[in-house]
């Protein structure tokens, strides 16, 4: 367990620095093109985050828990190999479905000028065969690290051929979809830089895996390509959805929300920038998922080797600590997001537009994180067609209340649809579940102390800052509002912190377990 979450500290790390810099980008982005051009990026980003979600999360996640299974050196290098074929000719096939489709799709979002910017991102897709296997590999060896380096310089990398984009789009008086075709170039780019440093650490790995052929006593059992495609095709497939979740609710959105905006009447510039608008929220629940997201993605390896060793108890601690530890970080996260929104749209965005719309799709972050630390404990008991269909039937709510929520009530609206869409599909999930593991999980009714503590730090954290924004700021500059921000945020911190201990929400055994949980423990 201390491994797991030493990995999921250093995942987490990885993701805060890649997800401060997905934050800070946006911001004289965003400022430069304004909403229109953030509009312009923002529908074709769902494909590109799709890309990154199966080259990053996704697919790892799933490899990881097929080398975890192998019992020797060879036998792990083997099954890569076999992955990578399998991978090689289902990245081709989404390559020529973007490339050659992108009219296609690009009318289907209802904006033919996106093509070339939909051909732009298409050929990170082929990329996807090296960077998956790389990552799966050494996530399944518990070697977080080289997963954690590439992610920050593709990040880095990307940051700054977008912030390129932009500022050329200024100087050079381009129009906002040559911008958006360069700025998506950046997704490939960064994805070749990742492929860069994933091969050297690869390279440098090979010298010290030979302690390994001690194994080779064991019969090399090699896994069939029709056995490997159809885990792929469920397990694999049930990861990646779940894990792009919310990515592929931003793509019903970029398919749905503008076409539902101008259909009510609005016109198309209002509509592209109410839809920038709503756009702020992606990097904001990104940012506050963080956490959560990489407590699920080092937790798999662990319960899969529970589960296959028969080790029950051991296997329902663990999951049902992850389950409480997700649900802790996650609503505090939601808290502390809804209440200070004023103040972070502007900061990060220069203006409080869409405060209203911003704070119901922040209740995305909990859901979604439950959903993600349910979903790989469901993985690992290889229950995959629940998740499957939790999935559908979320996707399919989202697609066909969306347009009727858009129409009736504008952007927010779509935040209701997402909203509504996530709880369908955490309850469907919860669904196939033990009941030993929901038990254990909800154990010292830690929902109700959970509950209580948001609010008391809501009202403590609302009441500071209105008070602060009253009496000492007159609200009207960044600097305001970044100095407001970080008195709500240690507000915050320090009021659900006491609280953590008062109301004993975490265990001794969690506390112990997470880093720097011993030192907490005794002060």
């Amino acid at each position: 367990m201390k491994k797991t979450m030493n990995g999921a500290v250093l995942l987490s790390l990885a993701a805060l620095i890649a997800k401060i810099l997905s934050a800070v980008y946006r911001v004289p982005f965003q400022n430069i093109v304004g909403n229109t051009g953030f509009y312009v990026y923002q529908q074709v980003y769902p494909i590109y985050g799709i890309g990154m979600t199966i080259a990053l999360t996704g697919l790892p996640v799933f490899l990881s828990k097929l080398i975890a299974e192998q019992k020797n050196k060879e036998q792990q290098v083997n099954t890569l190999k076999r992955v990578f074929v399998v991978l090689s000719i289902f990245s081709l096939l989404l390559f020529s479905l973007l490339f050659f489709g992108s009219s296609w799709i690009a009318k289907g979002m209802g904006d033919i000028q996106l093509i070339p910017i939909i051909q732009s991102v298409s050929w990170l897709f082929l990329l996807i065969p090296l960077l998956t296997t790389t990552r799966g590999y050494f996530q399944g060896t518990f070697s977080m690290m080289p997963t954690a380096i590439s992610q920050v310089v593709e990040q880095v990398i990307r940051v700054a051929v977008i912030l390129l984009a932009a500022i050329m789009y200024q100087s050079l008086n381009w129009d906002v979809y040559k911008m958006g075709t360069v700025a998506m170039s950046s997704a490939w780019i960064a994805g070749l830089a990742a492929s860069l440093v994933l091969g050297i650490a690869l390279l440098r790995k090979k010298p010290t895996d030979e302690e390994s052929s001690s194994q080779l006593a064991i019969p090399l059992e090699k896994i069939s390509y029709s056995t490997l495609t159809k885990r792929l095709m469920t397990e694999g497939v049930a990861i990646c959805l779940l894990s792009a979740l919310l990515i592929l609710l931003q793509l019903v959105d970029s398919f749905t929300l503008y076409k539902g905006l101008t259909y009510s009447g609005m016109s198309s510039q209002l509509a592209k920038n109410a839809k920038g608008v709503y756009d702020r929220g992606q990097p904001l629940i990104q940012l506050g998922m963080i956490v959560a997201t990489a407590f699920s993605t080092t937790l798999l390896p662990v319960l899969s080797r529970a589960f296959s060793e028969k080790k029950e108890i051991e296997f329902i601690r663990s999951a049902s600590s992850m389950v409480r530890i997700t649900a802790t970080f996650s609503l505090a996260a939601t808290t502390g997001l809804i209440v200070l929104m004023p103040y972070i749209n502007q900061l990060l965005f220069g203006d409080r537009s869409g405060i209203g719309v911003l704070r119901v799709y922040m209740i995305a972050i909990m859901l979604a994180s439950l959903i993600g630390t349910y979903n790989a404990i469901l993985q690992s008991q290889n229950h995959h067609y629940l998740t499957i269909g939790a999935l559908l039937i979320g996707l399919l709510t989202k697609w066909f209340v969306n347009n009727w929520l858009i129409i009736k009530f504008g952007t927010i609206g779509a935040s209701l649809a997402t909203v509504l869409s996530l709880g369908l599909i955490l309850f469907v999930i919860q669904l196939g579940l033990p009941h030993t593991l929901k038990k254990e999980a909800a154990k010292n009714r830690i929902v109700l102390k959970l509950v209580s503590l948001s609010l008391i730090m809501a009202i403590v954290v609302g009441i500071a800052t209105t008070v602060a924004e009253n009496w000492f700021f007159n609200g009207g500059n960044r600097l305001e509002a970044f100095t407001l921000t970080l008195i709500g945020v240690a507000i915050g911190v320090t009021v659900f912190s006491y609280g953590l201990f008062r109301l004993d929400v975490l265990t001794i055994r969690e506390w112990l377990s997470l880093p720097f949980g011993k030192k907490i423990v005794r002060k």
